[in-house]
Parts: C-alpha cells; sequence; structure tokens
C-alpha cells in the first residue's frame, strides 16, 4: 500500500514533469520564432557599449575582440576600469592597437557610487557615453557578427523598453565546469522561458544582454538608482517593464566562457546565484522545488519501494527531462556540448536541490573578491 509521503513524491514528480512539459513548449516556440525572417532597420540608431570592467576572464580577448567586428554603421565601446592597474587595461590596449578605426575608449571609473561597483562604473560610462542608446553585457559575453544589428532592431519594436538575450556556457576542462555549463543550457534557461509563459511578459533581463534607450534609464533613476543592488539585470528590467515598457527576449543568443571551477568555486558561485534568485523572486524561488524532476521521480521510486506504477513514473519522468534537456540545449541555445554531457545530468539536478535548499539560508556572499551581505536584494560590505 503506498505511504502518504509516497504519494507525495508522487504528486511532486508529476508536478515537475508537467513543468517540463512546459519548457519544452516554451522552447519549440521560441526556436520557432528565432526562424522567421527578422526585417532589418534601415534607420539604425548609433550605441554605445558599455563594458564595466574588473580583472581577466576566461578567453577574455576573444570575447571583447567580438564586439569590435560589429557588422553595424555606427557605434563605439567604452571599457570602465576603477583601478589604474587591472590587468584588463593591457587587453583593452590591444584591442586599441588592432581596431585603430574603431572607437574604443577606456574611462577611469574612480568614483565609488555604491556597493556594486559593476554599475558604480556603468553610471560613469553613462556620463561618458555619446549616444542616446546603450547596450550593456559583461566582460564574458562572446557575440556573432550581426548580434547589434539584431538586438538594436527588435529594440525599435513598437512598446520595447529592453531587450535582453539567452545565454549558454561554454565549459572549461573541470567537470565542475561541465555541470555548470549544463545547468545553464538544460535548466535556468529553460526557467526564463518558462517565467516568459506563465506571465506572458519578461519582467526582468539577464546580464548577458541589456539594450535600452538613455531616455528610460533616466526616467527609472539611472543606474545609480540601483547602485546598492547585486540583481541589477533583474531591477532594470522589473523597473522598464514598471513604466509599461515591454522587455523583449531577443532571437540571438550569446556564449559565456566560464572558469575552470573546482567543486568549492563551483558551488560558491551556485550558492551566490541562489541568494541572488531568493532575494529578487522569492516566490519564484520557492517554485523551484517543482523544478526537481529526477531527484523526485528517484525518491517516489525509494519510497514506493520499487511499485510498478512509480517505475512507470519514473521513466516518463526521465523521458522528459531529456527531452527537455535537449530542446533547450540543441533547439533554442544551439548548445553542441549538451549531447555528450547528458550522462552528468542526473549528478547536476541532484546538486541543484542541495544548492537550493542552501540558497534559503545565510545572506553573506563573495562577489569579485569581496564579501557583502544580502539585505532586502541590496548588497552591504562585511568589514
Amino acid at each position: 500500500m503506498e505511504t502518504p509521503a509516497s504519494l507525495v513524491a508522487a504528486l511532486l514528480t508529476a508536478a515537475s514533469t508537467g513543468y517540463c512539459a512546459l519548457c519544452i513548449g516554451a522552447g519549440l516556440r521560441f526556436g520557432a520564432r528565432c526562424k522567421l525572417p527578422l526585417p532589418i532597420s534601415v534607420d539604425l540608431p548609433p550605441v554605445s557599449i558599455l563594458k564595466p570592467l574588473k580583472g581577466t576572464d576566461p578567453e577574455m580577448h576573444g570575447s571583447l575582440r567580438s564586439h569590435c567586428v560589429q557588422e553595424y554603421p555606427e557605434y563605439e565601446i567604452l571599457f570602465g576600469v576603477s583601478d589604474p592597474n587591472d590587468p584588463a587595461i593591457a587587453v583593452v590596449e590591444r584591442l586599441q592597437r588592432e581596431f585603430p578605426g574603431r572607437v574604443i575608449r577606456l574611462i577611469p571609473c574612480a568614483k565609488n557610487l555604491g556597493a556594486n561597483g559593476k554599475v558604480s562604473s556603468l553610471a560613469q560610462l553613462t556620463q561618458a557615453a555619446r549616444y542616446d542608446v546603450l547596450l550593456v553585457n559583461d566582460s564574458d559575453i562572446r557575440v556573432q557578427a550581426d548580434y547589434l544589428r539584431t538586438v538594436m532592431t527588435e529594440l525599435r519594436e513598437p512598446g520595447v523598453g529592453l531587450v535582453t538575450c539567452l545565454y549558454r556556457g561554454v565549459p572549461a576542462r573541470t567537470m565542475a565546469s561541465k555541470i555548470e555549463s549544463l545547468g545553464i543550457s538544460t535548466d535556468f534557461m529553460g526557467g526564463v522561458l518558462a517565467a516568459m509563459t506563465i506571465e506572458r511578459e519578461l519582467q526582468f533581463a539577464l546580464g548577458a544582454t541589456i539594450a535600452l534607450r538613455k531616455l528610460d534609464l533616466e526616467a527609472m533613476g539611472g543606474f545609480e538608482s540601483i547602485v546598492d543592488y547585486l540583481a541589477d539585470d533583474y531591477e532594470l528590467g522589473r523597473r522598464i517593464g514598471g513604466r509599461s515598457l515591454r522587455v523583449k527576449l531577443s532571437r540571438t543568443v550569446v556564449e559565456t566562457f566560464l572558469p575552470d571551477y573546482d567543486f568549492p568555486g563551483f558551488l560558491a558561485h551556485q550558492a551566490r546565484w541562489a541568494r541572488t534568485i531568493r532575494v529578487s523572486r522569492p516566490a519564484g524561488y520557492a517554485g523551484l522545488v517543482l523544478t526537481f524532476t529526477l531527484p523526485w521521480a528517484i525518491l517516489t521510486l525509494a519510497l514506493s519501494r520499487g511499485a510498478g506504477w512509480a517505475w512507470g513514473l519514473f521513466a516518463t519522468a526521465v523521458l522528459m527531462r531529456m527531452v527537455m534537456a535537449l530542446v533547450l540545449g540543441n533547439t533554442v541555445l544551439r548548445d553542441t556540448t549538451v549531447a555528450r554531457s547528458l550522462w552528468l545530468l542526473p549528478i547536476r539536478d541532484l546538486l541543484a536541490v542541495v544548492v537550493w535548499a542552501g540558497g534559503w539560508f545565510g545572506r553573506k556572499i563573495v562577489w569579485r573578491g569581496e564579501t557583502f551581505e544580502l539585505r532586502r536584494g541590496r548588497l552591504e560590505r562585511v568589514k
């Protein structure tokens, strides 16, 4: 006879299998939308690309270089550094020598406007920007040559106030790096598409790309208004959306190069992500309990002592999770590493439960070598 615990686990397995179906449907719709032709605007505005830097990232030169070869009529790239001895400066100077005809400016961002150093630099870069349209992305993001043209065309659509992008992780050689890449492609990006489906519109942005107009940024208080927030990308999307403007998910997908994590470094990074999501979207974070398809299926099988019905539910859950992973990885993100890394999926999904549970506790995070406490989404430095 089934126990109450096995029935609860079975219900959670069924619900999380339904979540897989939701992500599969959202992924297929997004993939189909991306196959439609995009009429490129002939009157594209000049753009200021803002890139705050602190230290170096894996494959940094190639990632920054991809912004220098855009098929776009007029744009400038502003790199911001707060430390005159930052090693990233040498990478920028190399790009300036490599592309003498491109407007590449190195901007000192010496002022400390708040706890989030990245946003503090963005506020100072915005003051130096020549153009009225801004594009922000992280220093480890690599893009295709038509990236800027695509994003700016989408920003010109009626009612759009901000354009953001999905991204795929390019893993390093370590297993921890491969597990994080797999999680990005087969779970995190699925959560973004599911949230957009449930809420009808995207209510947040992703740091992989944020394109918006100076006018709209100033109307929400500028970067200065979010300089103490950890989840600055979430805040930008939420505040732009609060002004009755749409957050558009671009058809273009970018890449981020992941570090050579060991497992302690991987877990620390995952914990920071978890706490960021918890303080930004607490209801959504609680709802992640319905996304642990494989762990719930395994628990159901164990609690039912291998009952026939539990095996049937287990097989269905495993199939749906695998299909979800392949649709998101191959169809949506065009991530060629997903298929050969599927054997790591059970390990990754079990670790996700541990990280999620741990994310409910504690307020401390380590970010870019500094320790902070989170208080209602804001950062406070730990002295």
